[in-house]
């Protein structure tokens, strides 16, 4: 705060650097930015030529350097990790940027694209942001033994993440909100993109089906998982390998069995090893599956964790519960 002579309390004396910015920003709603000079903005700040590239290297850097300056501390950041876990580091360094981050001309200037001419230049330079986070993300990732194609995609992953995050954050006006909020759902978003590969590459369920063909009709047409190989061998040896899309597996201690169990079924008792599949609609395939020769154990039914779930025994022996997210977008 300032007071005047009169002894009365005024507001704050903006910084050069925010009075150069609130200036650029009228003059590129009024003129556009490839209109408006920078000796437009330090006239209109009524500030020295020599004072602007004080704060800003460029026009461009205006709406930037906010940003900039948060991208330069993950750099730092990401250069000097040493945590064990790499993508957790890198997680940890992106949702650092949101900190303290304030409506500023880049929120502005993301609303206003349009009225101000900047839609070419907002994306050529949000590319270069992009680039930066990328190079950073992926040499950490390669630096902690991630394989180099995939550590080069898990970086363009949260380059647009972060870009993403901030628009987002922008166009929901960004004064009534945080960008910690987007950040954190772009960094869901993005950390889905694995660098390293686990130690086990794919989950595979090997099941032994005495009527095979049948077997094979059912989860390849019927339940609708795609063939990706087959092979025969002497003897009448036949194999052929379904791709589940995901998978996952899910370790249960006797109290959780039993507590499913109830949930899913009115008395049933699970097998030691049962097949989940998740589905778009478990009302639609468990009759699908009914059809095309599954037994319906237990029908589709609502769970406290918001899935809809039906359980089945299914050919070859298997029962399989399908489940559905209901919260799922």
């Amino acid at each position: 705060m300032t007071t005047s002579s009169s002894g009365r309390v005024g507001r704050p004396k903006a910084s050069s650097r925010e009075t150069l910015a609130e200036a650029a920003c009228e003059l590129f709603l009024e003129r556009g930015f490839e209109a408006t000079s920078i000796a437009d903005i330090t006239r209109r700040a009524g500030v020295s030529r020599s004072s602007f590239f004080n704060y800003f290297a460029s026009k461009a850097d205006i709406l930037w350097s906010g940003l900039d300056e948060r991208i330069a501390r993950l750099e730092a950041a990401l250069s000097e990790g040493q945590e064990r876990d790499a993508a957790a580091g890198v997680r940890a360094a992106v949702l650092a940027i949101a900190e303290g981050f304030t409506p500023d001309s880049l929120a502005l200037g993301i609303v206003n694209a349009t009225a101000m001419g900047l839609s070419v230049e907002l994306e050529r330079e949000a590319s270069l942001r992009r680039a930066r986070i990328a190079r950073a993300v992926a040499d950490r990732l390669t630096a902690a033994g991630a394989d180099r194609v995939r550590a080069e995609v898990a970086g363009a992953a949260w380059g647009g993440a972060v870009l993403a995050a901030i628009d987002a954050w922008a166009k929901d006006g960004a004064g009534r909100t945080s960008l910690s909020r987007f950040l954190v759902r772009a960094a869901d978003a993005a950390s889905g993109v694995r660098a390293a590969g686990a130690a086990v590459r794919q989950l595979r369920v090997v099941v032994e089906a005495p009527d095979f063909d049948d077997a094979v009709a059912f989860y390849r047409d019927a339940a609708g998982m795609p063939e990706r190989e087959s092979y025969e061998a002497d003897g009448g040896a036949r194999v052929v390998i379904l791709d589940a899309g995901q998978a996952t597996l899910e370790l249960a201690n006797p109290a959780q069995v039993r507590f499913i169990d109830g949930v899913e079924t009115d008395g049933g008792v699970s097998d030691r090893i049962r097949i989940a599949l998740e589905v778009d609609d478990t009302q639609a395939a468990q009759e699908r599956l009914r059809e095309g020769g599954a037994e319906v154990e237990a029908s589709a039914r609502q769970t406290p964790w918001r899935s809809l779930n039906a359980r089945l025994r299914a050919p070859a022996g298997l029962q399989l519960t399908l489940f559905q997210e209901l919260d799922a977008r």
